[in-house]
């Protein structure tokens, strides 16, 4: 008996997808970069690992996977090139490579001590010269699998390393080399998008897509290999699914609360796993809703006026000023306590980026950190009144 959960794939999606990563037909934008979003929670990042991945590699690529979201502390930046290091590890030849490119001019690998810490953003060997070299060594076309990739805008090392991968993307995919292949997926839509919406980013006019969701053929798998004490009904799980927002975390917590219940009727179980999958979800939903209750007026504005405008946010213009003293006074503030000025506004952004409520780049664009957080601050009536 294996004690690793078993893992749902989704062998054909993968299939799919990777002959539309790697095709290098006319007209094909697959070079520029491909960007795939799906809300967080989804099974797109195990997708990305366990399909995805082997999928591109039973196709002859090699690929290079970069978890952004992994360890958030660290700059995308650092974790990006490390990746790339990483795929560099025991390859004798490329290793060769980078050391002559370096300046060690007579090396031989026997007596060789190149370190690899040498490759990177503004180091002896670019990130372009390492992929490069690995392309040029295997014989294989390169795909960089970055997950998560939107959180690479928000420090300046993370946006360096994209200009850096556009001019290795641009060089490996000359005639002369074998190809790379960048993509970046992400949770959240717009933010994914910031990365190729405007000419001053790497991957401008990048192909950005909806990554398909969880479907009923996953409803199917999950009753059959949950193994509880009852039989599940996919024709009542599905719907369920459906309003849990396609996450199969909460089927998974809701499966945990009747494991042990070996005695439970078989003709109430429908109810109760239906209720509990609600009292899961809403659960989250309380706990996001305590962390926006808690917020100042000040915060609590920013926050709702930031939501009703979305991309359109302009966080010191003088009417979105007004609309910040608009909020207040739509939540019930005294008109002498009414007060929304640009040093205000800026301690308000940063109390809500450390709530993880707010989400900003490098560059000084703000954006809701999840989609849920709108819907929640729609469905609750606060965005009334302020787009």
């Amino acid at each position: 008996m294996t004690n690793i959960a078993p893992i749902f794939h989704r062998p054909d999606l993968a299939k799919r997808l990777a002959c539309q990563i790697l095709v290098a037909g006319v007209g094909s934008a697959a070079g520029s970069g491909v960007f795939l979003a799906a809300p967080r929670r989804t099974g797109k990042s195990t997708f990305a690992r366990e399909d995805l991945r082997p999928a591109l590699e039973a196709e002859g690529a090699l690929v290079v996977y970069a978890d952004l979201w992994a360890n958030p502390t660290a700059d995308p930046g650092l974790v990006i090139s490390n990746a790339i290091r990483a795929s560099l590890v025991g390859n004798e030849g490329v290793i060769l490579r980078l050391a002559k490119r370096a300046g060690m001019s007579k090396v031989s690998f026997g007596n060789l001590s190149f370190d690899l810490d040498r490759v990177g953003l503004g180091k002896d060997v670019s990130l372009t010269d390492a992929l490069v070299a690995l392309s040029d060594e295997t014989g294989q076309m390169i795909v960089l699998l970055i997950d998560e990739a939107q959180h690479a805008i928000t420090s300046d090392a993370g946006i360096a390393a994209l200009f850096a991968l556009k001019a290795a993307r641009d060089e490996l995919n000359s005639s002369q080399h074998h190809g790379l292949r960048i993509v970046c997926t992400g949770s959240n839509r717009d933010k994914l998008a910031m990365l190729r919406n405007s000419k001053d980013q790497a991957f401008f006019g990048a192909p950005l897509v909806n990554f398909p969701l969880l479907g009923r053929d996953y409803i199917d798998w999950f009753c059959k290999e949950i193994r509880l004490p009852f039989q599940l009904d996919p024709e009542q799980v599905w719907p369920l699914f459906i309003e849990a927002g396609y996450r199969p975390e909460l089927l998974g917590s809701a499966a945990d609360q009747f494991r042990f219940e070996f005695d439970v009727d078989a003709t109430v179980v429908p109810q109760k796993f239906a209720e509990e999958v609600r009292r899961l979800a809403e659960e989250l939903n309380e706990v996001q809703r305590g962390v926006i209750h808690s917020l100042t007026p000040i915060q609590s504005a920013v926050l709702r006026v930031m939501a009703a405008t979305d991309q359109q946010y302009a966080p010191f213009e003088a009417a979105t000023l007004e609309k910040y003293r608009k909020a207040m006074q739509l939540a019930g503030q005294p008109p002498e306590e009414v007060k929304a000025d640009v040093p205000g506004v800026q301690q308000a952004l940063i109390a809500l980026q450390d709530k993880k409520l707010i989400w900003r780049a490098a560059r000084g664009v703000y954006a809701v950190e999840e989609r849920n957080i709108i819907d929640l601050l729609k469905a609750d009536g606060l965005l009334e009144g302020l787009a």
